[in-house]
């Protein structure tokens, strides 16, 4: 096969901030097969290799990729029975993350409702475990087929070998390590919805019977609400979503926050807080946000904060990444002045520093 290999090829366009300089070399793999020998063009002239999916949790450098850029674009899907009245559904890496939660919820199987209108590809999805109103693709997830870079096979692993944890995995703390080819989750025929996100269970308190199809439709409509899914004329619309993970502390570092947050004027029971793995508590990274001062619609400049969520920074144009990382660093130190809490990114960055604390 014969790879197109396009030169100094831009990336912006390929991401949902639209900024961000061009690739040094680009390419499309719409097979396996592809996607292995575009890895093998890079190896051979010794230069770095990014995989692409939908861009929608990527932060790219003003200077762009000095190496090749490979564009996912594998399809298919494959729904089969298992055993434990399970349907097991595998998809490659490149199909539309959307349209499998459609195809799955019209199935009526359950389990990936509530990640409905998320932007970007399956492959994607093991490596941020990308997660949303109450649910967590590691929940499903039963394999992850991918391409080992440093030896060229391919393999099979198992949920364990994934280092899930939140908003995290193994795929994402070694980035260079594997390209994920295809992923299985686990669904439940008939299931019920999963409604034990708050703001979810809220909006469907007057339907006890609840359908999947319910859940995805209320799910789009919250999203919408914060700007959160792809929508022309959207102002919000060049964003990766929320920037920032939702900080998890220890109980007495959440007293703290909370004593702080008191001092500001919060009233004691105001800060949101919720129990995590292992003893932790969650915080709400928005409301600490708006609390240190950063009101949604904020600008500076080319870039800001959405006008519907203060958890996404978005690029209204013209603008540059340096621009946008200043931005976060600045929210970041406020913050952390503010509540002692650090925030960190959720999305990728491509070439891009992370600001340090004060710059």
């Amino acid at each position: 096969m014969t790879l197109d290999i396009q030169p100094d090829a831009p990336l912006a366009p390929l991401t949902t901030l639209e900024l961000g300089g061009p690739a040094r070399h680009l390419c499309t793999a719409r097979t396996d097969d592809e996607l292995g020998e575009a890895l093998r063009w890079a190896d051979a002239r010794r230069l770095p290799a990014l995989i692409l999916g939908g861009g929608s949790n990527l932060v790219v450098a003003d200077a762009g990729y000095p190496g090749l850029v490979v564009r996912v674009a594998t399809r298919g899907r494959r729904f089969a029975d298992a055993a434990g009245g399970e349907v097991l559904v595998t998809a490659a890496a490149g199909e539309p993350w959307d349209d499998l939660v459609a195809d799955a919820v019209g199935r009526e199987l359950a389990g990936l409702e509530c990640l409905s209108g998320i932007p970007g590809l399956v492959g994607a999805t093991p490596i941020q475990n990308v997660g949303a109103y109450g649910q967590e693709v590691a929940e499903t997830i039963r394999a992850v087929r991918v391409l080992e870079r440093g030896t060229g096979q391919i393999r099979e692993l198992a949920p364990t070998d994934c280092g899930f944890a939140y908003r995290d995995s193994a795929f994402k703390r070694d980035p260079d390590r594997f390209a994920v080819l295809a992923v299985t989750f686990a669904l439940r025929p008939g299931g019920a919805p999963t409604l034990r996100y708050a703001e979810l269970g809220a909006a469907l308190a007057d339907r006890p019977d609840a359908t999947l199809a319910d859940a995805r439709r209320t799910v789009i409509a919250l999203r919408r609400k914060k700007s959160m899914v792809l929508a022309d004329g959207d102002p919000n619309r060049r964003s990766v979503g929320s920037f920032f993970t939702n900080p998890i502390v220890s109980p007495a570092d959440a007293a703290s926050v909370a004593a702080r947050a008191a001092a500001r004027g919060a009233r004691p029971d105001e800060l949101p807080r919720w129990p995590a793995p292992g003893g932790g508590v969650k915080l709400s990274a928005a409301w600490l946000i708006e609390r240190a001062g950063f009101a949604k619609g904020a600008r500076r400049g080319a870039v800001g904060i959405s006008s519907a969520h203060a958890l996404a920074l978005v690029h209204h144009g013209g603008g540059s990444t340096a621009a946008l990382l200043a931005l976060a660093g600045e929210i970041r130190d406020a913050v952390r002045a503010a509540f002692g809490v650090t925030l960190l990114p959720e999305p990728t960055m491509v070439g891009a520093p992370w600001p340090a604390p004060g710059s």
